[in-house]
């Protein structure tokens, strides 16, 4: 074929793009902009007049395909339209929501058991911008209301059920009604439990936040998160537009392996949940172990509240060996099978010492106040054999 090109400019330009039948995996649209078919057609898109894609930043095919699937699973078998929106991490998921919907001398209700990151993230970051974080204890419901009742400026309730690293689980519903009742919005952490295991669309919270690295991915090759609103115009009025300009999105190849993982989570989040309920029962009857943190557990204090409200107790616990820091760190160093990795959610038993890794920069009263002591020891229990696992416990806890 004679091409009235040069040969340079030929190399340049796309050829039409030549698929004729449906792909049977989802297409990672690896481009950072679109091409508009006449200036009518992008003066209409960026009016608003017509839908399209324009340029990555806003939005992707591939990355709105995986948040349609997270956000209906969000929303699966309940009567509800969510959006979710994906990000570049967990933490801009939770930083680009809270830019979205607090101001100036806004307060965020929470927990004091929250992940450290997150602990962090509110008083390092929003604190200097004047949104102030109260924390509190999340169970009890009547003193929560007391403080909603009597504070105006708190705007948002913000919580961890079942907590990390912690495990305690706090009521969805209980809390919900009180926010309700005095128009604050809610946002959970939804991470350890993934839709599978608990929805809480059910009790009427507002929005669902996760680490989609984690569980939902569940293979750790990737980092991104998401944002699930049960107002979809909300989502893309307030939250879509604080992504696009602090520029917080997900990039497609991150978003098609979350994809990828998905397709397993149900088969995953078994196996997960029953080897974490066969490796809890062994620590709990274990002569070194002082306390075992996990929801399946009669003993967990938040037992009822977890399984009220879940599917299933999760993959992820949390135990504490007599002795201090250097016991912890001891235990760690004479692990063999289990991965020393501070992530979670994959399909490896990974392992983490809080006080020397996670929450490192937490202060030490804060974390001996909820729970995190200085012989605590989390894991994010894996599809192993389960025998495999206990058997490294074991040999890690003899002294």
């Amino acid at each position: 074929m004679k091409e009235s090109k040069k040969i340079g400019s030929f190399c340049v330009h796309e050829l039409q793009d030549k698929r004729t039948t449906k792909p049977h995996q989802l297409p990672i649209y690896a481009t950072s902009s679109f091409e508009f078919e006449s200036i009518d057609q992008g003066i209409d898109i960026f009016s608003g007049k017509e839908k399209g894609h324009v340029y990555g930043r806003y939005g992707n095919p591939t990355i709105e395909v995986v948040a349609e699937k997270i956000a209906r699973l969000e929303g699966f078998g309940l009567d509800i339209d969510p959006k979710a929106i994906l990000f570049s991490s967990g933490m801009s998921a939770i930083s680009t929501l809270m830019m979205a919907m607090l101001e100036k001398g806004d307060k965020i209700l929470s927990q004091g058991n929250l992940y450290g990151g997150t602990t962090e993230l509110f008083g390092k970051m929003f604190k200097p911008l004047g949104i102030e974080l109260i924390m509190m204890d999340l169970h009890d419901l009547a003193k929560v209301e007391e403080t909603v009742k009597n504070d105006p400026a708190i705007k948002m309730l913000y919580f961890e059920t079942p907590a990390n690293p912690s495990l305690a689980c706090v009521d969805l519903e209980g809390l919900s009604s009180i926010a309700k009742k005095y128009d604050r919005y809610t946002a959970i952490d939804n991470t350890f439990c993934t839709p599978y295991l608990q929805q809480p669309f059910k009790y009427d919270i507002d929005f669902i936040v996760h680490s989609t690295t984690k569980y939902l991915n569940g293979h750790g090759n990737s980092i991104s998160g998401a944002v699930v609103g049960k107002d979809a115009e909300l989502m893309h009025d307030k939250v879509w537009t604080a992504m696009k300009l602090l520029g917080t999105n997900c990039n497609p190849w991150d978003a098609w392996l979350i994809n990828n993982g998905i397709k397993t989570l149900e088969l995953r989040m078994d196996r997960h949940c029953a080897n974490a309920q066969a490796v809890a029962e062994y620590l709990e009857n274990h002569e070194r172990v002082i306390k075992v943190n996990y929801p399946g557990l009669l003993s967990h204090p938040d037992h009822e509240i977890a399984k009220k409200q879940m599917k299933n107790f999760g993959g992820m616990l949390s135990f504490e060996i007599d002795g201090g820091v250097d016991t912890g760190i001891a235990f760690m160093n004479k692990i063999k099978l289990c991965v020393l990795a501070p992530t979670l959610g994959d399909v490896d038993t990974l392992i983490l010492h809080p006080a020397s890794m996670s929450h490192l920069n937490i202060p030490r009263e804060v974390r001996l106040q909820n729970g995190i002591t200085d012989g605590l020891i989390r894991m994010s229990i894996g599809i192993e054999n389960v025998e495999d696992l206990i058997a490294d416990l074991k040999q890690a806890l003899l002294v």
